[in-house]
């Protein structure tokens, strides 16, 4: 009892620190300086994940400017908020992901770009997106597994995210997640969000876990050096690969 009861406490208090976070990006984002734009989304991530009891070690630099396309794995809803308390960024997610509830809003008002996985058109719209932000000097984050996973392997990658890096003639950094049991280091799969689960369960796992550590490495920023979108997508995911078995 006294654990569904810390559960729910903490579930309770994630939701008013959403609702804080849109008000905050509706009413007082928009006239910080973008210096003050990401400290604030990084310490509101950071402050998100305390209230989970989530732990964050992070091993590498993130970039020191942009443009850069971050490339990630993806085991977890969680995935945004880690790497946002890590080193913000503008991410691309799935479309369903704005329809998740608070969540779904606050990634649209922070400028996420919504991409819809089974429309190659939305794909090409979106990876114009991609170009026109790493153009303008930005960092961005991706998914290219294009779902989640275990976090105990790295799916294939979708290439064709990879050519908004390579018609901005951007550099990409690899990086690797996961989350451990905070008491024991063991690889933990309570925030993991595949096959059959729901949002609510994956959720619900979580806020019931006593205390996770969410591990990020960073590798090296590495220019594009003339690959095309195939080839940056190969050896980035065996980057990010080989970052995860250092995880």
């Amino acid at each position: 009892m006294r654990q569904q009861l810390l559960a729910s406490w903490r579930l309770l208090r994630l939701g008013g620190h959403l609702i804080g976070g849109l008000a905050t990006l509706r009413w007082r984002f928009p006239g910080w300086s973008a210096a003050r734009q990401q400290e604030e989304i990084q310490a509101w991530a950071l402050a998100a994940l305390g209230l989970l009891a989530i732990d964050l070690k992070v091993s590498g630099a993130p970039p020191a400017t942009g443009p850069a396309l971050r490339v990630s794995n993806h085991v977890s809803w969680l995935d945004i908020l880690v790497l946002q308390a890590t080193s913000p960024s503008r991410f691309v997610a799935k479309a369903e992901v704005r329809q998740w509830p608070l969540m779904g809003r606050l990634a649209a008002k922070a400028g996420t770009l919504f991409i819809s996985r089974e429309s190659p058109r939305d794909a090409l719209r979106v990876v114009h997106q991609m170009a026109e932000h790493l153009q303008a000097g930005e960092v961005l984050t991706i998914f290219p597994e294009g779902t989640t996973s275990n976090g105990q392997q790295v799916l294939p990658f979708h290439a064709n995210l990879f050519q908004a890096a390579v018609s901005a003639k951007a550099p990409v950094q690899a990086l690797a997640l996961q989350f451990v049991e905070r008491a024991s280091g063991q690889v933990s799969l309570a925030p993991i969000y595949i096959d059959e689960d729901t949002l609510l369960q994956s959720m619900w796992r979580t806020v019931r876990h006593p205390g996770l550590r969410a591990e990020v490495r960073l590798g090296p920023v590495q220019p594009p050096l003339g690959r095309d979108r195939r080839a940056l997508s190969q050896d980035t995911r065996a980057a990010v690969d080989n970052l995860r078995c250092l995880v």
